[in-house]
C-alpha cells in the first residue's frame, strides 16, 4: 500500500513539474513602447492627464515568431514597464511627483497598468511598479491606448519627451 502512495505522489510531481516545464517553454516576451509630452505650464500638485498616441502592436507577429497565435494566449502579463526622457536630454525626473499608466482597448475596460507615487529621483529613467492585471485582451488586440496621469512638482519651463518601454510575459497554450 505505501509503495502505490509514494508511486501516485511520485507521478503527481512529475504532472506538476512537467505542467512548469511546458509553460517556460511556451512564455515569451513581447515588448512595445508609446512616447508621450509632458507640456510646459503643466499644472502643479494635481493629476493631469497627458495625451498619449495609441500603440500599434507588434503582437501578430511576435505570436508567429514563438510558434503560437492570439487564440492560445492564455495568459498576459506586464513584466516591466519604464519610462525615460528622451527630450531634452539632461533633464531628470526631479519635476515628477508621482505618475500613473492605464491601458485600454475600444472593446475592452480601462486599468491600470503601472504607477510610481512619491518620486524623489534625479535620474532620467524610471522603472514603475507594475501591477498584477491579466492583460490577455489588451496583448492581443491590433492596438491599445495608453492613459497617463502625472503629478508635478515643479514648474516646466520647457516641454519634455518620455518614452515608455513596456514588456510584457506571455504565456500560449500548446493546443
Amino acid at each position: 500500500m505505501k509503495t502505490k502512495t509514494y508511486a501516485l505522489i511520485t507521478l503527481v510531481i512529475l504532472f506538476l513539474a512537467s505542467c512548469s516545464v511546458v509553460d517556460q517553454l511556451l512564455t515569451f516576451t513581447v515588448s512595445n513602447e508609446t512616447s508621450f509630452t509632458i507640456a510646459s505650464g503643466f499644472p502643479l500638485n494635481t493629476a493631469s492627464e497627458i495625451i498619449t498616441p495609441d500603440v500599434t502592436t507588434n503582437s501578430s507577429a511576435e505570436f508567429q515568431n514563438n510558434n503560437t497565435n492570439a487564440n492560445l494566449v492564455k495568459d498576459a502579463k506586464l513584466k516591466e514597464l519604464k519610462v525615460s526622457i528622451t527630450n531634452p536630454t539632461d533633464k531628470t525626473f526631479s519635476f515628477l511627483k508621482s505618475i500613473h499608466l492605464y491601458i485600454s482597448t475600444d472593446a475592452t475596460d480601462e486599468i491600470e497598468l503601472a504607477y510610481l507615487d512619491n518620486i524623489n529621483s534625479t535620474t532620467n529613467v524610471l522603472n514603475l511598479t507594475v501591477t498584477d492585471s491579466k492583460l490577455d485582451k489588451y496583448i492581443k488586440a491590433s492596438s491599445y491606448k495608453i492613459r497617463t496621469k502625472a503629478v508635478i512638482k515643479e514648474t516646466l519651463t520647457k516641454d519634455i519627451t518620455v518614452k515608455a518601454e513596456m514588456k510584457f510575459r506571455v504565456t500560449a497554450d500548446p493546443f
